[in-house]
């Protein structure tokens, strides 16, 4: 790859670190003991599911206008509802142990791992950030915006700068070599920058988003108080609770 290439790498993963420091000082958990066993077997439960997902070929799915090497998959969504539920930092860990297992696995030295924790960090944390602190419709509408938006401006920078000079350097292809398979499949394409971008990474990831939303919304709704049933139970993606009627015999 380039030397520009490997600094644009290198920024994006210093923006990852700098951007889990500050999401950590401005999140705050309830004042309570944090319990590892329900965080490991959280972690557990819905990382398996994700990274079920994410490995297995027939939850793929491969889009006509997109290359062979950018497939479709939706293991964010066990992360969201667990994020959801428990806390960003659960959905955080789902992600780096959906990519921990799949390392051994990679056809891209591990850099396509890199990259899809990258994505799904920008995209998963910044929602369930935005609803722990508005817990209601507004909270996760805007939620869902902000995370689609900055999903969006990375996955662009990141494809552009980082990831087609690396798929040129592991397939040892010119970017001409490169451009001509992209073509082949859509022939809109008209350089690996800003028109990949236009006519693969933008539809993929607002495809991928707005089916990841859609089913997030409607299976956390669905089951969100199976997910709390060590707790009282919690109302979701409803307006803030009103206060209780007092009990007439208490003064």
């Amino acid at each position: 790859m380039e030397a520009r290439s490997w600094v644009f790498l290198g920024l994006v993963i210093a923006f990852v670190v700098v951007f889990v420091k500050v999401f950590s000082d401005f999140y705050h958990q309830d004042k309570v003991p944090f319990d590892w066993v329900k965080f490991i077997a959280r972690v557990a439960i819905f990382g398996a599911i994700s990274t079920l997902l994410y490995i297995v070929p027939v939850f793929q799915i491969q889009l006509f206008f997109l290359p062979s090497f950018v497939q479709l998959h939706f293991d964010e969504i066990p992360a969201f509802i667990a994020g959801f539920a428990y806390g960003p930092w659960t959905a955080f860990a789902i992600l780096i142990i959906k990519a921990l297992i799949k390392l051994p696995m990679s056809t891209t030295l591990g850099v396509g791992e890199l990259a899809d924790v990258i994505y799904s960090s920008v995209f998963i944390l910044p929602a369930v950030w935005i609803y722990q602190k508005k817990r209601n419709l507004k909270g996760v509408a805007l939620g869902f915006g902000v995370s689609t938006a900055l999903q969006l401006v990375v996955t662009s920078i990141v494809n552009v700068y980082a990831m087609l000079p690396f798929y040129e350097f592991m397939f040892n292809m010119t970017p001409a070599a490169l451009l001509g398979a992209c073509q082949a499949v859509n022939p809109a394409i008209q350089d690996l920058g800003w028109g990949y971008t236009l006519y693969v990474n933008l539809p993929l990831n607002l495809i991928k988003d707005a089916i990841v939303i859609a089913v997030t919304f409607i299976v956390y709704r669905s089951i969100h108080k199976l997910l709390h049933f060590d707790r009282s139970p919690q109302k979701f993606f409803a307006s803030a609770p009103k206060d209780e009627p007092k009990d007439p015999k208490q003064k």
